[in-house]
Order: C-alpha cells, then sequence, then structure tokens
C-alpha cells in the first residue's frame, strides 16, 4: 500500500489529539503543531541581524536552512513543537561569605544537560508516532540544530516571543527548553498565543550589559550568557557587570513579571545540586580537567570546557573584592599556562588591591613574557599604585540589580 492510500485512512485530527495525550507518559509539559512553511519574515529579521553584527557565531551560519524545514527533510510537512519546563528556585542555597565566596551557574544548566534530555524526549515521541503510522518520516531538533526554536514554538503556540527574547508560555513562563519534530505528516497547524508583554519594558531595563538593544532585539556580544561562554579575554566593562556569573545570566528572565511565582521540579534530571550550581569560586581555580568533567561533565555547562568558568571565577572573585582571594589569585598569575587567565587574574588583584596584591603584579610582571598578560598587569599596577581602589561591590547577593558589579544569586 503506497503512502498516499496510507494517508488517507488516517485521521489525523485523531492522531494530534492522541500525541497531545501522550505528551506528560512521554515527558513532555507541552506540544503544539505548526506548519512546515519556509519562516520568510525570520529570514528578513536574521539578515538585519548579521548586517548589524549581532550574531553570536554559536549559530547555524546558512540562513536557508534556519528558514526552510524543508532542507531538513524533504517532503516536510509539519513540525511538531515541544517545551519541557525547567526549574527556576534553588531549595536551600548555600551562602556567599567572606572566605567562601561563591558564583553562579544559569538555570538552563542546572542538573543533566538539556540537550540530553531533550534528545530523549523527542526520541520517546518519534517512537510513539512511529508505532502509529511507521512510513512516517521525521527529523528532530533542539537548540543545536539548523531551525530557530523560539520561532517553531511561536509559529505553533508554545508561547510568545517576549522581549527578553525568551519563549514565554502561560503555563512555566519561560522556564522552558525548547525542541521540534519535522515531519511528513500532515497535521493542521494550531493557533499562535496572543503575545502579552504589553508595555512592560522590564527585561530591556534591568539587562546588565544593554544587549537587548529593542523588544525582542538582542545584541549577542555583549550578552552575559554569550560572554561568559566565551574563551578568550573580556573587556573590562564586561568583566564588572558579570558579577559573579560562572555561565550563563538569567536576570532577563528573573525580572519577568510572566515568571513570577513558576517553577517546574517535577523532571528529576533538572533538579540542582546546590554545591555544583552556586560553587565555592577558590577551588575551581585550581580544578584540573579530570575533576571538572566529574563535577560537570553531565552539565550543560561544560560544553565549552573548564576554561571560561575558571576565567569567570577569577572575575567573579575580583568583583567580590575578598581580600582572602588574593594568594590563590596570585597563584593563578604566577603558575597558570594560560595567558587570558594569568590576564584576567592581573584584573582580579587589581580590583581587590592592598599591598600582598601589588606585590604579586611587580613580581609577575619581571617574569612574564606574554603580550597580554603583561598589558594586564601594568594596568592592574597603574591602579593601585595611583590608588584608585575599588569600593565593595553594590547589589545584594540574590537580586538583579541595575549596577555594574552586582553579584546575583
Amino acid at each position: 500500500m503506497d503512502g498516499a492510500v496510507v494517508c488517507a485512512d488516517v485521521d489525523w485530527e485523531a492522531l494530534k489529539q492522541e500525541i497531545r495525550e501522550a505528551a506528560p507518559s512521554l515527558g513532555i509539559d507541552k506540544i503544539r503543531f505548526a506548519s512546515a512553511d519556509p519562516f520568510v519574515e525570520l529570514r528578513g529579521i536574521l539578515e538585519r541581524h548579521r548586517a548589524l553584527g549581532r550574531e553570536s557565531g554559536f549559530e547555524e551560519p546558512d540562513l536557508d536552512k534556519r528558514t526552510r524545514p524543508e532542507l531538513s527533510l524533504r517532503g516536510a510537512r509539519s513540525i511538531i513543537a515541544v517545551a519541557v519546563a525547567y526549574p527556576s528556585k534553588l531549595p536551600n542555597p548555600p551562602k556567599s561569605e567572606p572566605g567562601a565566596r561563591r558564583g553562579i551557574i544559569s538555570r538552563s544548566a542546572w542538573g543533566e544537560d538539556y540537550h540530553r534530555v531533550l534528545r530523549d524526549r523527542l526520541s520517546r515521541l518519534d517512537a510513539f508516532v512511529r508505532e502509529r503510522v511507521p512510513w512516517a518520516e521525521t527529523v528532530w531538533m533542539s537548540d543545536t540544530g539548523v531551525l530557530v526554536d523560539r520561532a517553531v514554538a511561536e509559529r505553533a503556540g508554545i508561547g510568545w516571543i517576549g522581549k527578553n527574547c525568551s519563549i514565554i508560555t502561560p503555563e512555566f513562563g519561560s522556564w522552558v527548553f525548547l525542541g521540534e519534530m519535522i515531519t511528513n505528516l500532515p497535521f493542521s497547524p494550531d493557533e499562535p498565543v496572543t503575545e502579552a508583554c504589553g508595555s512592560c519594558t522590564k527585561c530591556i531595563d534591568f539587562c546588565p550589559t544593554g544587549a537587548l538593544v529593542g523588544p525582542g532585539q538582542l545584541d549577542a556580544k555583549k550578552c552575559l550568557s554569550f560572554l561568559t561562554q566565551t574563551k578568550g579575554p573580556i573587556d573590562d566593562e564586561y568583566k564588572e557587570k558579570m558579577g559573579n556569573r560562572l555561565y550563563g545570566c538569567d536576570t532577563c528572565q528573573i525580572v519577568c513579571p510572566h515568571n513570577r511565582g513558576k517553577h517546574a521540579e517535577h523532571h528529576p534530571e533538572f533538579r540542582p545540586d546546590p554545591e555544583k550550581v552556586k560553587p565555592l569560586l577558590i577551588p575551581l581555580l585550581s580544578m584540573n580537567e579530570r575533576v571538572f568533567r566529574e563535577a560537570y561533565g553531565a552539565s550543560a555547562a561544560s560544553w565549552r570546557g573548564r576554561k571560561p568558568i575558571q576565567r569567570n571565577a577569577v572575575i567573579a572573585l575580583g568583583n567580590w573584592r575578598d581580600p582572602t582571594a588574593v594568594p590563590h589569585l596570585a597563584r593563578v598569575l604566577r603558575e597558570d599556562p594560560r595567558p587570558v587567565l594569568r590576564g584576567t587574574a592581573a584584573w582580579a588583584l587589581g580590583k581587590i588591591g592592598g599591598d600582598e596584591a601589588l606585590r604579586a603584579l611587580e613580581e609577575a610582571r619581571a617574569a612574564e613574557t606574554d603580550a597580554y598578560a603583561v598589558r594586564e598587569i601594568e594596568r592592574a599596577i597603574a591602579r593601585l599604585k595611583g590608588g584608585a581602589g575599588d569600593a565593595a561591590p553594590a547589589g545584594a547577593d540574590g537580586q538583579p540589580d541595575r549596577s555594574s558589579v552586582a553579584c546575583p544569586q
């Protein structure tokens, strides 16, 4: 029996309803359907975004692949969009105290790597569909796929794209991971959700770096979530605004009114280990690759390796300006084989200040040969000798703050 005859025998609306009803058993919190037509309007948005230099570099570079589902699956007729909720609150968070300062990892990297979890959920969905329609053809993806997850989710009615560029769902706010399955099955599309941000601009107002340059417009290169994942040096203006962030940034979601009271803890894979997601900073400085993989190998925060997180820990210690960190930062400055880490440690010592920090900087200057590290050491020495010491960081640990050195959570 060929596909056309089989197709005629399938009650697609009944199958849609069956898939919706099965979603909880598949570990999926929300499931909706969209057409596989090209994303024509999105193509124009992406072209303008690229022309303005606002891409992060982590995206799929081929705009055709990002906007034309049929390039991922020949004969594509519909897309099944899914959302899986994750927690927003850390139970019994450990305190960050003088001598025991801590960093924070974004909620999107709590628990098991969401890429693995979404692959598992989409695999279950794929098996469910194929059991009922053996001739189904599918291609599924999440985050690292070629399609723009938010655009698919918006078209399908999972939620609307907020001014912070996140999909906001009525049920879970923006605390959701997204995925999609392109298929040759002719499911009817669902209606989009009405945008409900209204006149609210809190996400734009509180963005630490001004990366949200307009409603739904992000300059990725200014976004702290992006910057925490880079491997090179970070400009001083962004170092100060990073606070104690080690991976990612949740500010634009924390301040969103639609996220108030939204907390999903029913997926055990995403339940956070407080000591891992709010870790002590000083031990991170000497963490070798084996220990890092043991602690964070299953987390989404591990995909760029330990260097960015260790660099960010150095920055966080500088922003905390805790003098007890000086000998540990001095060791990084003296012994770490990576120039970026040495230069960043020089910056942090210059922020903390004091005679011990100045001695460490002057000793390192005599031995340092890398141009970047030398420049950072000399700048830090000039700052300390010029008496440009910094006050303690503004903002309370745990709250979004407009100040440049606020340390969130």
